[in-house]
């Protein structure tokens, strides 16, 4: 009997050894990553990633949940399979780096499942030196004319032990929270990016791409450091509804050697379709001020009344300040009707065609234009994106009469209850920003504006994927716990948060976090976990093509040696090369100005103070620089309510061979400036 079951067990043993059928594998254009797809005795798929010979995702599931058919998971039969490779060079209109590789090898594995009448699928895998991504694709066939989808099967089960990155799922705030720090294996209910590094030292990020029409992905831990995907909920039946053929945004995950690396990855953008716009050259990379930090220090409200901070005369307080200082944009939160009472979600009741009554907004546009300054426009939804729709193009419109083409969006709603107009066009339902629902609507509104010759920077935004090479007038997101927290948060920002914010949510894209408050203060005297110096140093560490100026005029007047930086600091970029960086310890990024041979560098820390060397090398050889250094004093401390005030400014020559040192306070940062001499 024994030896019976022992002959028993080694069948089974070896049936389930050899059930799974390699399909194909594609490697990555240096060889270095391997991805390989199976399929199991049930005809389920699978797939496996190795990076130089070792398991990097161990076999992962694949496969969609439908609620109106069979599943798409099992019963598959390969149909064809085919191996290219695509290397080009293209161009950002504006950017990070001007110029982006991409260079990738694709695998295209067309399926059927003859037991469902033949019904297709297809999967396609894109290898890149720095990572991979992957999507599932539908043809438009009779067997399968709608696919409602309650979720994926999708699954990523990282080999090496891992440290993980991320932000939770699911709540009330969305993605306004803190970075959470832990063991992958006990990952809660995550957005992406998630960024992991392993026990080797590798470094791994974990996101989407081109997300169009579909729920936004977020990730929960099934077992060990097994990994699956779990699509954004609808209020209104299936996760997903789509007919005919589709695609669903890729799948993907950055792989790097260091958190440098990771960051300079350029996997999601590549992912996505080329620009669908045409010529943006309307847009402008720059500065802005703004009617809006005293809001959020309650000296004046978004509501109407005796304080109220948008009207005519503090918006042309701010463009007479923004014109003298060089800046070209000035933004006005409250200037519209419906912002008093409660105006959140269902409450909502904007009106973004008509001025509240002491806002005249011809004459305020008239005269910014005299002073060579363009209003930055502002539409609150409130969540409310049913009533927001039904005036959107209207709104656009007047705005573009008046010679606005940035608007900055928003959509304060907690998570679940933001307001969309029912399919039939009748009634409302509610649901996530993060549905289908709301990632339709967000690229509607972008869609739209583009129309008009308007950008779009998008608050309280669902995540970037990279769209913004597709539609080029998305320019910016806040889409985390932006500075505002530093006003009236409980808790205020911790003083690792920024650092955290280069390795994980600046891996999908611009982040208007609205940097530069030299006060330090927020409201009800709480003190911001940063120095100076670490405020400057945000404008370069911290990307977007449109930074704001946040803080009370008054306080850049009075520190005008720290406004200078402010003042000379750009937000378009020819390169960009990290220099330092360690996951929620240190960032150093330098950048070169797309518009000038001048090169910046922005360093921050968490709570440590460092001494760190920063070599030059990315500096042109053979020339001479001036090199502007705005750094923490060696009293300088977060901490402490003088110290953290004390700013060193000076100046040294120097070139491509040098090195200069690095002297953050606990809390603080460095940035540079430096500036070619004459030949």
């Amino acid at each position: 009997m024994l030896k019976r079951l022992l002959c028993l067990l080694s069948f089974v043993c070896c049936t389930s050894a050899h059930a799974d059928e390699t399909l194909a594998t594609v490697t990555s254009p240096n060889k270095q990553l391997a991805v390989t797809l199976q399929l199991t005795g049930e005809g389920r798929l699978s797939y496996r990633v190795d990076r130089a010979g070792k398991p990097l995702v161990n076999a992962s599931r694949l496969g969609l949940l439908l609620t109106n058919a069979h599943q798409l998971d099992g019963g598959f039969k390969l149909v064809s399979q085919r191996t290219t490779e695509r290397d080009e060079t293209w161009e950002q209109p504006w950017g990070e780096s001007r110029r982006v590789r991409s260079h990738y090898r694709e695998l295209a594995v067309e399926l059927s499942q003859p037991g469902q009448g033949d019904r297709r699928m297809a999967l396609r895998f894109r290898v890149f030196d720095d990572g991979f991504g992957f999507r599932y694709e539908l043809p438009a066939q009779r067997q399968l004319p709608i696919a409602r989808i309650s979720d994926e099967l999708t699954e990523f089960d990282i080999a090496e032990p891992a440290t993980a990155w991320w932000t939770p799922a699911g709540e009330a705030l969305v993605l306004e929270y803190v970075t959470q720090r832990a063991p992958l294996a006990e990952l809660g209910l995550a957005n992406t990016p998630l960024t992991m590094r392993t026990q080797s030292g590798l470094h791994l990020a974990l996101h989407e791409a081109a997300l169009v029409d579909y729920a936004s992905m977020w990730v929960r831990k099934v077992g060990g450091q097994k990994l699956r995907a779990q699509l954004a909920p609808s209020s209104q039946g299936a996760t997903v509804e789509r007919r005919g053929a589709f695609t669903t945004p890729w799948r993907t995950l950055r792989v790097a050697e260091s958190a440098g690396a990771l960051y300079e990855s350029n996997l999601e953008l590549n992912l996505n379709e080329p620009n669908q716009l045409g010529d943006v050259s309307w847009f402008k990379p720059g500065k802005y001020a703004g009617v809006w930090w005293e809001m959020h220090l309650n000296q004046s409200t978004w509501s109407s009344g005796l304080t109220h901070g948008a009207t005519t005369a503090n918006a042309k307080r701010h463009i007479d300040f923004a014109a003298k200082h060089g800046f070209g944009g000035v933004l006005v939160e409250g200037w519209n009707v419906g912002w008093d009472g409660n105006w959140v979600g269902s409450q909502s009741a904007m009106d973004h065609t008509k001025a509240m009554p002491d806002f005249d907004l011809a004459a305020v546009t008239a005269y910014a234009k005299a002073k060579g300054v363009k209003l930055i426009g502002h539409h609150e939804t409130g969540g409310n994106i049913a009533r927001y729709e039904q005036q959107m193009d209207a709104a656009y419109a007047l705005y573009a009469r008046h010679g606005v083409d940035v608007v900055k969006s928003g959509y304060v709603t907690d998570a679940g209850t933001a307001q969309f107009a029912n399919a039939d066009g009748k009634g409302t339902h509610f649901g996530f920003t993060e549905s289908q629902a709301g990632v339709r609507h967000m690229l509607k509104a972008v869609q739209q504006a583009a129309k008009h010759k308007i950008a779009i920077d998008t608050h309280e935004p669902v995540k970037d994927t990279g769209l913004r090479r597709t539609y080029p007038n998305w320019v910016s997101r806040e889409g985390a716990r932006g500075q505002e927290f530093n006003a009236w948060g409980d808790p205020i920002n911790p003083v690792d948060h920024e650092v955290n914010l280069v390795f994980t949510r600046m891996l999908s894209g611009p982040m208007d976090y609205t940097p530069g408050v030299l006060s330090l203060n927020g409201a009800g005297n709480r003190k911001l976990n940063s120095t100076q110096a670490k405020q400057l140093a945000l404008y370069v560490v911290l990307y977007s093509p449109v930074h704001m100026v946040p803080d009370l005029i008054a306080h850049y007047e009075r520190w005008p040696k720290a406004f200078q930086f402010i003042k000379d600091v750009p937000t378009d970029w020819e390169t960009t090369k990290v220099i330092h960086g360690e996951l929620g310890e240190v960032a150093t990024i330098a950048r070169k100005d797309r518009r000038s041979d001048d090169w910046y560098v922005g360093a921050v820390t968490n709570g440590d103070s460092r001494r760190l060397t920063l070599p030059l090398g990315f500096l042109d050889p053979g020339r001479r620089y001036r090199a502007e250094i705005y750094r923490d004093g060696d009293q300088a401390d977060y901490r402490d309510e003088q110290r953290r005030f004390d700013l060193v400014t000076e100046q040294v020559t120097v070139q491509s061979t040098d090195t200069l040192p690095l002297r953050l306070a606990p809390g603080g940062g460095q940035a540079i400036r430096f500036t070619p001499l004459p030949r």
